[in-house]
């Protein structure tokens, strides 16, 4: 099952904010045909004193089993009308295996869907019936009716507070950006972090690396740029980043030559003459510079220095 960079970041992400309070399972596979849960969390009896640290998303991960499925753009109905599909799949297993065991399973103790969306529209919220519950919800968050124990969470209206912090960082655009300032801002010695840190090093790089970059690729670079500085400058200061500098140069030379074949379709001779160039310059630097300047702009910059 391929990936997506933004897939295997989500799933990272949350495994690691959730892991200290429950067990947490990825591509989880349940019956019916073949279909796999992005992130499956159950939480502990002790889960709820660890939660207040995660905000939002450890008041809904103690609530019961959760499903999460993140999206990096807005999901279409069919996606949607498929989340549910496997939260009824989970809820009928938990329904069988009660059977089996002669207990049974009071409505509240039933799996919930959030599906994460970095923005949700009227049309797709009138679909489904989804409507916010101020009294006991924040901004944000549209509840399909109750018997389909699902949410629709658009990171977009939710409001900007630490509470909401870990959902943001999975948004878009100018969201996304404040969300990874906030990130950065948080004390050094904070254990969460640092970690989160050091997924998004691994996922910006990942997005970079690619053959073909697409303008979302384009902002997602960077918005994560000051949480990537940051947990390299980190590394570097820790002295843990050994293997990521010897291979840092081959890294940014695949990363400009890709840029430069996603601007121009390819990396002709002309081309690969200001490469080395390039490579004199930060990520942060030569990054705006290919993505912006035309082919005769790029050969006229960086033909005196070759």
């Amino acid at each position: 099952m391929i990936q997506q960079p933004h897939d295997k970041f989500a799933k990272q992400f949350l495994e690691e904010l959730l892991a200290p309070l429950g067990e947490v399972r990825t591509n989880r596979e349940v019956t019916d045909e073949a279909r796999f849960v992005d992130v499956l969390f159950s939480p502990t009896p002790t889960s709820a004193t660890n939660a207040e640290t995660l905000g939002l998303l450890g008041r809904i991960a103690v609530l019961n089993t959760t499903l999460l499925e993140p999206f990096r753009n807005q999901p279409s109905k069919t996606e949607v009308r498929n989340c549910l599909q496997k939260l009824f799949t989970v809820i009928a297993d938990a329904q069988r295996k009660a059977n089996r065991e002669d207990t049974t399973i009071a409505e509240n103790d039933l799996a919930r869907l959030w599906i994460l969306a970095p923005s949700a529209s009227k049309a797709l919220l009138k679909a489904f019936g989804a409507t916010l519950d101020l009294e006991n919800w924040i901004e944000g968050i549209y509840f399909l009716p109750e018997g389909i124990r699902t949410a629709i969470v658009a990171i977009n209206k939710l409001p900007p507070t630490p509470e909401t912090l870990w959902f943001r960082l999975l948004g878009r655009g100018k969201v996304q950006r404040k969300a990874v300032e906030e990130l950065v801002a948080l004390p050094p010695s904070d254990l969460v972090r640092r970690n989160v840190l050091e997924i998004i090093y691994r996922w910006r790089i990942s997005v970079m690396a690619q053959t073909e970059l697409t303008k979302d690729d384009q902002e997602l670079i960077m918005n994560l740029t000051q949480a990537y500085q940051e947990a390299r400058a980190a590394a570097v200061q820790e002295g843990v980043e050994q293997g990521v500098q010897q291979g840092v140069q081959q890294e940014r030379r695949q990363v400009v030559e890709n840029l430069l074949r996603f601007r121009f379709g390819s990396v002709d001779e002309e081309l690969a003459g200001v490469v080395d160039s390039l490579l004199q310059l930060t990520p942060e630097e030569f990054t705006p510079l290919c993505l912006q300047l035309s082919r005769e702009e790029l050969l006229a910059r960086f033909d005196s220095h070759r």
